[in-house]
């Protein structure tokens, strides 16, 4: 039996993981062969599992924990994917603040499974805003040193470094980033993409195709400095449905984003920051709003808006926010109380987790 072609893909929080991973999914189901997606992070009810559903990729989820620490299960799942559902290449991402995917799962997977496992390479996805903070301008967007550490850290790891989110750069600038990230990471090959765009997609998937991993040490420099960069973050998971009280049928988008908004603006008031909060709502019959947001500085980004107004929605709530676990929640709960005051919505909570990984008793 052939070995089936494995990549995890890292990356800093809001880069476009995700997105990369659909697209490339959708080019390589065409073009290399059945393809299909783990979702992964540290929480539960995960927006970016209900968005590769809709893309009608063969996407499981592994949640509560990140894949380093759930090898068995990884494992487990890969042979399902292969024997149930005739994958040849799996792909996988981390949570957004993950480092050391190379070192737990890489070489794992090279020790224990060589004959079942070919491993691609590892490939961490940059966004240019983000990367801002460790070129020579140094730019400030409100985010801890510490996250800095991380997105540092991440580059180090890499096999191939993917700069995302291209179409918004001039080619002047791309040509800047792009230099940028050969001085920082010399040696390591750096790809170009506008994965919301599906331009770069198909140079990156004949690389990642007809490369394998140079299966290279990695290790955390300062473990000290890695905790404290996990510390200042906070894990927030919310699955809830929301109805108006008069069944009557209202802009559902203009809801979704009053949501976000609120969330935004509790976060300034409190001085808190979230590197990226994502929601996903859907009325069903294929109808869905996916939207994004990479700091309280920033638009709201969305992946498709509601086609026509709904009376009732389902809703996901995902967000990584430099906040304190318990104003963190008061603030999310604050805001869905104002919204549905607003709308003269009924909101029923199914599932609600915060937690930082600092908190005491995690």
């Amino acid at each position: 039996m052939e070995a089936l072609s494995f990549m995890v893909v890292s990356g800093f929080l809001g880069a476009g993981k995700t997105t990369t991973m659909i697209a490339l999914a959708e080019h390589m189901n065409k073009t290399f062969g059945e393809t299909a997606i783990i979702a992964n992070d540290l929480g539960a009810n995960l927006v970016d599992t209900n968005l590769t559903q809709t893309s009608g990729c063969t996407v499981t989820e592994i949640a509560n924990g990140c894949i380093c620490y759930q090898m068995d299960n990884v494992v487990d799942q890969l042979r399902r994917l292969r024997d149930k559902d005739n994958a040849v290449f799996v792909m996988s991402d981390i949570p957004g603040c993950g480092v050391g995917a190379l070192d737990h799962v890489y070489h794992t997977l090279a020790r224990d499974h060589a004959e079942e496992f070919k491993l691609a390479p590892f490939t961490v996805i940059v966004d240019p805003e983000r990367l801002r903070m460790i070129m020579p301008e140094k730019a400030d967007i409100n985010l801890p040193e510490e996250l800095v550490y991380l997105l540092q850290l991440q580059l180090e790891e890499a096999d191939a470094v993917v700069l995302n989110k291209c179409d918004l750069l001039t080619p002047e600038e791309q040509e800047r980033y792009v230099d940028f990230l050969k001085t920082a990471v010399p040696d390591v090959p750096v790809l170009c993409i506008s994965a919301r765009e599906r331009t770069g997609i198909e140079a990156l998937a004949d690389f990642i195709t007809t490369n394998t991993t140079a299966l290279k040490n990695f290790s955390v420099r300062n473990n000290h400095e890695f905790e404290l960069a996990e510390a200042k973050l906070t894990w927030y998971n919310r699955r809830m449905f929301m109805k108006t009280l008069d069944e009557g049928k209202i802009d559902m988008n203009a809801v979704a984003d009053d949501v976000i908004e609120e969330i935004r603006m509790g976060l300034i008031e409190k001085k808190r920051n979230v590197p990226h909060l994502k929601t996903f709502a859907t009325s069903g019959n294929g109808d869905f709003n996916k939207a994004s947001l990479i700091g309280v500085d920033y638009d709201i980004e969305y992946e498709q808006k509601f086609l026509r107004d709904h009376k009732n929605m389902r809703m996901i709530i995902n967000a990584r926010a430099v906040c304190e676990s318990r104003v963190l929640a008061r603030i999310v709960d604050d805001a869905i109380d104002e919204v549905c005051e607003r709308y003269d919505l009924d909101c029923q909570i199914f599932f609600t987790e915060c937690f930082g990984m600092a908190d005491e008793g995690r």
